[in-house]
């Protein structure tokens, strides 16, 4: 009986391809969890927006975005702050640009008056390009040229 070396077969060889499909199940993973969460990143204060025919402006100068909901809560990129805080950030915006405009949001069903404050405190401030943002409205109405005066006359 001899001890001798049992036969062996040589060692399979390492692949050197790599494998594409652990790859490219992470980058699905990876979009479907951006396409749910991009959404979301949105401005997350609710409005009911006025409507509005007229036509889009084009945004050229730099411009700062104030949000008044149906509760007169003011924001300033997103934060939720007083008429004294939103002085200090619009007089800061003015400071940094003086042909800042000021984006204005406010919710339909919000009083007239808050409205006018916040429009008060921007103006304090020489923030004198303000612009309202609407929605468009969702069919052809009457053009105003042909509106039906008080008369009754078109």
């Amino acid at each position: 009986m001899s001890f001798g070396r049992l036969a062996s077969r040589p060692s399979p060889q390492p692949m050197s391809d790599i494998n594409m499909t652990p790859l490219v199940d992470v980058m699905l993973v990876l979009l479907v969890i951006f396409m749910l969460a991009a959404p979301l990143l949105a401005s997350s204060i609710k409005l009911d927006l006025p409507q509005s025919d007229a036509a889009k402006a084009e945004q050229s100068a730099p411009f700062v975005t104030v949000v008044v909901g149906p509760d007169g809560q003011i924001y300033f990129n997103d934060k939720a702050l007083d008429l004294a805080q939103l002085a200090q950030q619009l007089a800061l915006s003015a400071q940094a640009n003086p042909l800042t405009e000021l984006q204005l949001r406010a919710d339909s069903a919000l009083p007239y008056g808050r409205l006018m404050e916040v429009m008060g405190v921007a103006q304090k401030v020489n923030l004198n390009r303000i612009g309202f943002v609407t929605d468009e409205t969702s069919g052809n109405k009457t053009p105003p040229n042909q509106a039906v005066r008080s008369g009754g006359k078109p």
